[in-house]
This record gives structure tokens, C-alpha cells and sequence, in this order.
């Protein structure tokens, strides 16, 4: 009865594992060859560096209000969570964003709100952007494939324009505040259709309803992992390494079911854990802790909530395209932004530089866990394992600030600006192995010599791919007959 039992369980997982498998396998297939465009062209994004070489010098001269003015203008009971000063084409106009992620323009000129721009004004705003040929108004968007995602939604509808160079990049410009929100190029919208829309199951249709999209993708790739787990199990029960088959050979199959099977059995785990990865990178059940920074330890740190900062705004020496005002443990400071995307502190009262002294950073820091005591410090001078450059440029040096809380939280903050710019705890940490090491091989020795790391993860994406479109192939001749 046993033996019976034993040969119908496993009559029944061979069955379940062919046909969910020849669905599967179609995503594993798609996710293998997705993967490698995905290693050398990532999605659209606008990075803060491109943003700020689209920006004219602040013209200082056109600037009549202060800081303090255009807060009072604005209706700020507090100090906002962030306040810049820029150009709007040839107006100065001050960006806020209270800790409700209200976003309110105002012109440094007179004071108005600005609520909304016009196309011209769009135009005039990309004019200074350094690709920049024969811009034209292609679109007023709500939404499309590049800005379906609810990070753009207090910025809609979008402006797009084409700039008319070489590289047919096209500019996204909210309507609401006369900003660049987004840039894309032919290059990246011609590659992302074989790249990250596939991979991540992306269209716009399914990606701008997040909660739905987030279950689609949970249930498929949580099915896909239980399908992988189920092919390793039946490999090697169908294996043979030292009672061979008759034929000599260690799989009981031939053609396209003998690759299925031994490069399976080869690069099952590999699969399994890239799955597994993936499908941790939704965070089911919200397990990990968010690696964003509160409001309230960022008011902390701070050590200033009113809002004021300064009464009168000196021009700097120097061109610059943006400046922000920030507050450090009850400093007041200006961060300046050139061009080329530097950035350095200001005097907030003179205008001239100065260096951040570090005892004031570290001092502002022992703030931020007011239950926690600041129980380590050190001085980033090249990457380790939870700071890295992975397609995306991180600065160094940078200063690690580690305290004993329950949680074990970090948080790495800029010696120039002082700005927080990562906190990571226990869980996070976790998270980096589980899901970035796993799922990106972002090791540090791999990623310090690159062709290493490139080789690494093309042999391995072959491999699944084989055991993928093999599986398809298999599928597809089980279904025809």
C-alpha cells in the first residue's frame, strides 16, 4: 500500500511538473534572455546628475525673495522636507516638499504659485538641456510606458518633447511645476521591449494598477519557483551516476529531454535561486523593513523645525544651477549644485564655501536614534559588501554611522554635504544577500575585476536559457500530440 502510494505521488508530480512546466518554462525562457539586455541597458530614469546638466545658472540678479519669504508665501507651518532654488527657463522659482509630499513652486521673482506652465514655457524649459537641437512638442501624456510608475503621479499630465538630436531623446516635463522628470533615448526604448519590460512583466496595461501588478507577479514567479523546485527533485530521482543506463549514459532520455534534464540537474540551483530572488524582490508579507529614512529621524538630525532659514539670499561667487537649503543639528547651510552635478556648502548668510566640519556631522548623527547610542563610526574609502557601485555611481568616502539598536541600523551619509544618503538595518542586510547577491551576483570580487562578473552571469543565463527553451521545445511537442 505504501509502494502504491509512493509510485502515484510520484506519477502525479511528474505530470504536474510537464504541464505547468510548459507554461513556465515560456517565463523562464524570457527571464534568462531579458536578463543579459538587462546587464547593459537599464530601465529609463532621470538621474540626479543628467537633471542638473538640463539646468541654466540662477540667474541671482531676478531673485527678490528669500528663503524665509517664499516658505511664508507657501503657507509652511514647518520647515519643508525639502526646499531648492532654480531656474524655470528664465524665472527663479522655489521648489518645496512638505512631509506630506505636497509640491508647491513658487517665483523667486514676485511670490506667485505657479500651479501650471504652458507648452511654450516647456519648450523654453529643454532649450538649455545639452542635447538639445530642435526641441518639439511631440505629446501631452497622462501616462505611458516610461511614466507608469506612481512616483510621477503629483507631476502629471507630462509635456513630451524630442529634442531632435542624434540620439532621439525625448524629455518628459511636468505640466505642474516646469520640471524634467524623465529622459529616454531610442537606444533605451528600442532595448527595454527585450529587457526590463518582459523581465519585470511591465506594461503599462498591468503596471499602472501597483497592487495588481505586484500580485500577478508574486503568483507567477511564486508558481515558476514551485515548478524549478519540482524539476530538481524529479532530476534526481531520474539520475544515474554509477548503475547507468543501458545505454551508458547517466539520463534515461534522449534529444531535446536528455539537454532538459542534465543541464537542469547543472544549473537547477541556479535557477532556483535567481526565481526565489525574484520573487523575494516584492517583499511578500512586507517581511523587510523599508530602506528609506523617516521624517521624524530626519528632523533629528536637522535640529530645526521652523520654518525659517534665511532672511536674505547672497549670491555665490561661483555659476550656480541649483541651490538647496538645509539644515545640520541646528546649522543652517546652502548646498550648491554646478553643472556638472558637484555639489558644495555654502555659508547660507555670506554665500562663500566652506568645508562641512566632520565633529558636526557625527554630532547630528548620535541624534538620530534618540534610543540608541552611536556605537560605531568609520570612514568609507572604498566599497565593501553593503556599499557598492552596480550600475549606479555611489559616493566615496562616505561616512558610516552604526548604532546598537535592536535593529543594527546604519546609515552612510555624504562628509561633503552631509546629507543621509542610505541607512540599512539587519533586515536590509539580509535583504542584500537573499535578493541582490542572489539574484544580481553582485559580489565584490566579481565586480572589482568586471569581465569576471559578466562572464559569470552570461555562462550561467546560457545555461538556464537551455534548460528553459528546452523545456519549451518538450512542452510543445507533448502538447501537439
Amino acid at each position: 500500500m505504501a509502494r502504491a502510494l509512493k509510485r502515484t505521488l510520484r506519477r502525479w508530480l511528474y505530470i504536474g511538473h510537464r504541464w505547468i512546466g510548459i507554461t513556465t518554462c515560456l517565463f523562464f525562457a524570457m527571464w534568462f534572455i531579458s536578463g543579459v539586455v538587462m546587464m547593459y541597458v537599464a530601465f529609463p530614469s532621470l538621474s540626479d546628475k543628467e537633471r542638473l546638466a538640463a539646468l541654466p545658472d540662477i540667474q541671482w540678479e531676478k531673485v527678490t525673495l528669500s528663503p524665509d519669504d517664499a516658505m511664508k508665501m507657501a503657507g509652511a507651518t514647518r520647515y519643508p522636507r525639502d526646499l531648492r532654488l532654480s531656474m524655470l527657463a528664465d524665472e527663479p522659482v522655489y521648489r518645496m516638499t512638505g512631509w506630506d509630499s505636497k509640491r508647491q513652486t513658487i517665483s523667486a521673482a514676485d511670490g506667485h504659485v505657479i500651479t501650471g506652465i504652458s507648452e511654450q514655457q516647456a519648450l523654453d524649459v529643454v532649450q538649455h538641456h545639452p542635447a538639445s537641437k530642435s526641441p518639439r512638442l511631440e505629446a501631452i501624456i497622462d501616462r505611458d510606458q516610461w511614466s507608469v510608475t506612481a512616483r510621477y503621479d503629483p507631476l502629471r499630465p507630462l509635456y513630451l518633447i524630442a529634442l531632435g538630436d542624434d540620439a532621439g531623446t525625448k524629455l518628459y516635463v511636468s505640466s505642474r511645476s516646469g520640471e524634467i522628470v524623465l529622459d529616454t533615448n531610442h537606444t533605451e526604448r528600442v532595448w527595454n521591449w527585450l529587457g526590463s519590460i518582459p523581465h519585470w512583466i511591465y506594461p503599462t496595461v498591468l503596471r499602472k494598477d501597483g497592487p495588481l501588478w505586484r500580485l500577478v507577479v508574486l503568483w507567477i514567479s511564486g508558481i515558476c519557483l514551485i515548478v524549478g523546485a519540482t524539476g530538481i527533485w524529479i532530476g534526481i530521482l531520474r539520475v544515474r551516476l554509477r548503475r547507468r543506463y543501458a545505454s551508458g549514459k547517466i539520463t534515461p532520455y534522449r534529444g531535446w529531454m536528455a539537454w532538459h534534464h542534465v543541464t537542469g540537474l547543472i544549473a537547477g540551483v541556479f535557477v532556483l535561486t535567481w526565481t526565489f530572488s525574484g520573487w523575494l524582490s516584492l517583499n511578500p508579507g512586507g517581511y523587510f523593513a523599508n530602506r528609506n529614512t523617516t521624517g521624524e529621524v530626519l528632523q533629528r538630525y536637522a535640529g530645526h523645525d521652523a520654518p525659517t532659514i534665511a532672511t536674505k539670499l547672497p549670491a555665490p561667487q561661483s555659476a550656480v544651477v541649483e541651490a538647496r537649503f538645509v539644515w545640520l543639528d541646528g546649522n543652517p547651510m546652502m548646498i550648491a549644485a554646478s553643472r556638472d552635478g558637484a555639489q558644495r556648502p555654502l555659508d547660507v548668510m555670506s554665500g562663500e564655501v566652506m568645508t562641512l566640519p566632520q565633529d558636526r556631522v557625527w554630532t547630528a548623527a548620535t541624534k538620530l536614534l534618540p534610543r540608541a547610542r552611536l556605537a560605531g563610526q568609520r570612514i568609507l574609502r572604498e566599497y565593501d559588501a553593503y556599499w557598492y557601485a552596480h550600475h549606479h555611481d555611489r559616493e566615496l568616502p562616505v561616512l558610516r554611522a552604526m548604532f546598537d539598536d535592536d535593529a543594527r541600523t546604519w546609515f552612510h551619509i555624504s562628509p561633503v554635504t552631509g546629507d543621509i544618503i542610505g541607512r540599512v538595518d539587519g533586515s536590509r542586510r539580509t535583504y542584500r544577500w537573499l535578493f541582490n547577491a542572489l539574484h544580481s551576483f553582485d559580489f565584490r570580487f566579481l565586480l572589482t575585476y568586471r569581465p569576471a562578473w559578466d562572464i559569470v552571469v552570461w555562462l550561467l543565463s546560457i545555461l538556464g536559457a537551455i534548460v528553459s527553451v528546452s523545456g519549451v521545445v518538450v512542452g510543445w511537442r507533448y502538447l501537439r500530440h
